[in-house]
């Protein structure tokens, strides 16, 4: 599998995914804009990734599987922060056909790997729904520990809603003290 950031030729197999998806996916997510498929939403999607991977405040990628070029599902760091505390917050979703197949497994494996060796972070956070059997599996099994509960943390599916919230510590955590 490759990550990579969003292009502007993602848009229709990003859309089409999304929209065959959309009864597995909005159970877990907020509500989608009404454009939420639509090319120009997708424009901006692609102008905001390239910006934020730029200026160091997320890693938008898309997981692209290498034999056919398919488009699995995509994965962000985000909220990346600086300076004393060194850390961002993993998001994620996974196409209905690809559920349960390892392929986030992998993708999350990389970003954190990524993150702690590449980026210098020292912290990469998750939060999900309690009831997100498959998603607290996957933390879980890429070494993600609980920390706890945040209540009516995010709109999620039109409704202020509990999540559960992770993070997994890059086993030094020294890093340096220089990174700006």
């Amino acid at each position: 599998m490759v990550l990579r950031l969003p292009t502007h030729t993602d848009w229709r197999a990003w859309s089409q995914l999304r929209a065959d998806s959309a009864a597995h996916l909005t159970p877990w997510e907020p509500v989608w804009a009404y454009d939420h498929l639509s090319r120009r939403a997708f424009t901006n999607r692609v102008y905001w990734a390239g910006r934020a991977e730029a200026l160091g405040t997320a890693l938008p990628m898309l997981l692209i599987r290498r034999s056919d070029d398919m488009l699995l599902g995509a994965i962000t760091l985000d909220n990346i922060r600086r300076g004393p505390v060194q850390a961002g917050t993993l998001g994620y979703w996974i196409g209905a056909p690809f559920v349960r197949q390892g392929y986030m497994r992998e993708a999350i494996q990389a970003i954190v790997h990524h993150a702690f060796h590449k980026m210098d972070l020292s912290r990469v956070e998750a939060a999900c729904l309690p009831e997100n059997a498959a998603s607290r599996g996957v933390l879980e099994g890429t070494g993600f520990k609980y920390e706890g509960v945040a209540q009516s943390y995010l709109q999620i599916n039109g409704r202020w809603r509990n999540h559960v919230l992770y993070a997994n510590l890059r086993g030094d955590r020294r890093g340096r003290t220089d990174v700006g």
